[in-house]
């Protein structure tokens, strides 16, 4: 999940390399045993997504006040069609230390390995979501694990049933999987109480350096080092994921074999200040929602409005709002595509940011589209207000349903019982991440660049959905455009219909199962 979008627009969004998120982090098998906990106060649970405001009022979570349990090992059989599959399901934390050997913080996983397999040639992939401030709960019960919760049509609902059910487009046949809750996710907690090593987690490379720390100290554990190694990141796991492998490369002597990205945001320049690009990078989008209205869209039904984003667009974009011609031009071609009324796009002279285009392309309804998935409507809370203060149908929906069924899951199932609140997204992290404050936004794309320079046997597949407007999928493709030729052949773009969890439509999850397959299998 991607909760960070409503702020992009403030100028001077940048990352800064901070001296405590490098320094604060010990090799975890220099650490000393455990010690005892000190008790503080229960720390307090988050907004909801794409609330900046009031996740920037909220404090960071205090150091909860016991540690979590011992990890949890239960035996698992997974009847699918046409196989079954029988696998060891650990549900467990790794403990992260200072270079003083203090402890600073609880990282919680949940780990599948099958039965039988030779652990020195099984492939292993670390899953993590993004945020800042999500769980792995999105892509453990939507894409990837043994059990999944339903995610689309009746189950867009706060009061939906939580009950997951055996996941036929599981990974788990081709690949062990270990899902990863960044800290302050999931049931991740502190047990420092010192700001500093608070701050050093909430940071673009201190949360770099904690999962890449935790992917190895689970090899270690796990006696899996010489597995083959595939990482996994969704959202803002698009800038975490790049940046994790390189960690990985250079600091913790651990080779990757392929990276996945689903839904991601590589860089964050393009929806900054008043950048014209985001508008190239959401109009296909924005069209794709205007066609899906109609019938059913694939990306090959949008290859004019990628031409004309490209091409006549960018250029009337560029031409600027004193040219009336090229202005009027551009608005009246964008609500011909949109179906937007041409009153209201002349008005906002064709540039539609996110939070407009969800309220004007059905207003008529009194209804706003989603931002994670724009495909689905619902009621605007105020139709008649002149401010936008609307929340996301497809997203504000699934928390419900989805932290029930992962706390069910973990304590029924898996026999893994921590005290404290599952925070499936947590808006307290966003609020306090330090995304820097110098002149170059967060981006992932040096670190792509080096990984894919350094190890000519890695593979990427880049995945999106059609209708997902927090990461619009051609954004993406602009980025990956520019990459080097040497890297053409083993960098995968794939677009399925969809939103930010395309995953949660049948054909598109098993598209991308497959699509995973491919590249762990090759």
């Amino acid at each position: 999940m991607l909760t960070i979008l409503p702020m992009l627009r403030r100028t001077g969004l940048a990352l800064a390399v901070s001296a405590v998120a490098l320094s604060s982090l010990a090799r975890a098998d220099d650490a000393p045993q455990p010690r005892a906990e000190a008790a503080a106060p229960a720390g307090q649970k988050g907004g909801r997504a794409g609330n900046a405001q009031g996740a920037v009022q909220a404090a960071p979570a205090a150091a909860e006040p016991h540690r979590l349990p011992p990890d949890s090992t239960t035996k698992q059989t997974l009847e699918l069609p046409g196989r079954t599959l029988s696998f060891a399901a650990t549900a467990g934390s790794i403990r992260v230390f200072d270079g003083k050997g203090e402890p600073l913080a609880d990282i919680a996983y949940t780990s599948y390995q099958l039965d039988g397999a030779d652990r020195a040639t099984r492939p292993v992939t670390f899953l993590f979501n993004g945020g800042p401030g999500a769980s792995s709960a999105w892509l453990q019960f939507g894409a990837a694990g043994p059990w999944r919760l339903p995610l689309d049509g009746d189950a867009l609902s706060p009061s939906a049933s939580p009950e997951v059910k055996p996941n036929a487009e599981t990974w788990l046949d081709f690949t062990d999987l270990v899902f990863i809750d960044p800290v302050s996710t999931g049931y991740s907690r502190f047990i420092a109480t010192a700001e500093d090593a608070r701050k050093s987690f909430y940071s673009v490379d201190g949360d770099v350096n904690t999962i890449a720390l935790v992917i190895r100290r689970w090899l270690e554990k796990h006696d899996r080092l010489t597995s083959p190694k595939y990482v996994a990141g969704e959202s803002y796991g698009g800038i975490r994921g790049p940046k994790v492998v390189r960690q990985l490369q250079l600091q913790h002597g651990v080779g990757v074999r392929g990276l996945i990205l689903v839904s991601p945001l590589l860089d964050f320049r393009e929806f900054t200040g008043t950048s014209l690009l985001q508008y190239v990078a959401t109009l296909p989008s924005y069209v794709a929602v205007a066609r899906a209205a109609k019938g059913p869209v694939k990306r090959a039904d949008l290859a004019d409005v990628e031409a004309y984003a490209r091409g006549e667009f960018l250029a009337d974009l560029v031409k600027g709002e004193a040219d009336k011609e090229a202005t009027n031009r551009l608005a009246d071609k964008v609500a011909e595509l949109t179906d937007i009324d041409q009153a209201v796009s002349r008005r906002l002279a064709g540039r539609f940011d996110v939070g407009e285009f969800r309220r004007e392309f059905d207003r008529k309804n009194g209804k706003v589209t989603g931002r994670y998935d724009a495909s689905v409507r619902g009621f605007d809370p105020y139709p008649d207000s002149s401010s936008s203060r609307f929340g996301d149908p497809s997203g504000d929906t699934l928390q419900a349903p989805l932290t029930s069924a992962a706390v069910d899951v973990l304590s029924r199932k898996l026999n893994w019982k921590p005290d404290g609140s599952y925070e499936v997204l947590n808006g307290a992290v966003e609020g306090h991440w330090d995304f820097g404050r110098g002149i170059n936004p967060p981006q992932s794309v040096s670190e792509l660049r080096q990984i894919l320079a350094t190890d000519t046997k890695l593979n990427v597949l880049v995945a999106h959905g059609l209708f997902d407007l927090a990461t619009p999928y051609f954004g993406t493709k602009r980025v990956l455009d520019q990459l080097p030729a040497f890297v053409t052949q083993r960098v995968k773009f794939a677009v399925y219909p969809g939103g930010h969890m395309f995953y949660s439509q049948g054909g598109s999850r098993q598209a991308l199962r497959s699509e995973v397959e491919r590249l762990i299998r090759e």
